[in-house]
């Protein structure tokens, strides 16, 4: 990003929390009817569709959705890298349209791509990325080598990127994204093609964006459990449009609930427990084969400790009880029609 702040526009890394940060009412983003339309062979192609959208400073907010839905088109919107055709946005406390500089300034942004050059060594890289924001090479050394040592990279401030494991060079790539002490930093894919390892590692560092650090964290990613994990709330966009959004329990719980699965010494017994739990405020019809019962309740854990004391009272005796919670695939398949990787 090619704007320039002044060196003291910013605060100390070692004291670091962000103005907006500090007020939970705040809102980093907010969205209203964003637009973005494509020309190609004489026709408007609309990428994105007047999408509404917020998130509050703070937040560690997932955005999801299938190859081709506007996912990476409105990451480019609020980045600053790409024009909206229509609409409105106010990021980081800077309008989006008219003080776009301002947005920049406020931001961080780590591509998938990353950022850093094989052959430069690290701590150039860094404060060369730093002086494009007028930060001066003093100010620039001392607050990198403190976010190396806050993503435990303290020992390659002399070594060549191209020597980092994959890991470590994503990790970099955040160091760079947050030299300028962003209230907001965008995370586009950050773990794709890191090991189960590194990609836990990489899950604990972006917590600590904002649990040490204060910052607003907006995450794009095809891992699922990666969503899950970091989220504390998901925004799931489809064919243009804001299809869903609440944190991932809100989210499993709108797929048919939890399933229960009762195992009974005889027949006749899942009989009557079927019976029995069909009684189940919410409940589906169960499902009975030979001595195995299935159903799907809104919320398995209140249900489940009503349904063993009305099986105890029936004098019916279940030797085998399994609670199932919807996973974040389900949700996604069910809203799109097709899995995240799709």
């Amino acid at each position: 990003m090619n704007s320039y702040a002044p060196a003291n526009a910013f605060k100390p890394i070692r004291s670091m929390r962000h103005s907006l940060g500090d007020d939970p009412m705040s809102t980093m983003i907010e969205a209203t009817g964003l637009k973005r339309t494509y020309k190609a062979r004489g026709k408007d192609i609309e990428a994105v569709r007047g999408i509404d959208l917020s998130v509050a400073a703070g937040e560690i907010v997932g955005f999801l959705g299938p190859n081709g839905a506007g996912k990476t088109t409105t990451l480019k919107m609020l980045c600053t890298l790409l024009a909206p055709t229509d609409g409105s946005a106010t990021v980081a406390g800077s309008d989006l349209r008219r003080d776009p500089v301002g947005v920049r300034r406020k931001i961080g942004y780590v591509s998938q791509a990353g950022s850093t050059s094989s052959e430069a060594i690290v701590g150039d890289e860094i404060i060369s990325h730093a002086q494009l924001y007028g930060i001066d090479r003093r100010t620039a050394t001392a607050r990198g080598k403190d976010l190396l040592a806050a993503l435990d990279l303290s020992d390659v401030w002399s070594r060549k990127c191209g020597s980092l494991s994959g890991g470590q060079r994503r990790r970099l790539d955040i160091v760079m994204g947050l030299i300028h002490q962003p209230a907001l930093v965008f995370l586009d894919e950050p773990s794709t093609g890191l090991d189960p390892q590194s990609r836990a590692n990489l899950w604990t560092h972006i917590r600590s964006l904002r649990d040490t650090l204060g910052t607003t964290v907006f995450l794009t990613t095809h891992y699922m459990d990666e969503a899950d994990s970091l989220s504390d709330r998901i925004l799931i966009i489809d064919h243009g449009t804001i299809v869903a959004e609440g944190t991932p329990a809100e989210l499993k719980k709108r797929v048919s609930g939890d399933a229960i699965t009762l195992t009974l010494r005889h027949e006749v017994d899942a009989r009557r427990a079927a019976e029995i739990a069909g009684a189940l405020t919410g409940a589906d019809t169960p499902q009975v084969e030979a001595h195995v019962v299935r159903l799907h309740v809104p919320d398995g854990g209140r249900a489940l400790p009503v349904l063993l004391a009305d099986l105890t009272k029936a004098g019916i005796d279940a030797i085998g009880v399994d609670v199932n919670r919807p996973t974040l695939d389900d949700v996604f398949l069910t809203l799109t029609g097709r899995s995240l990787r799709d």
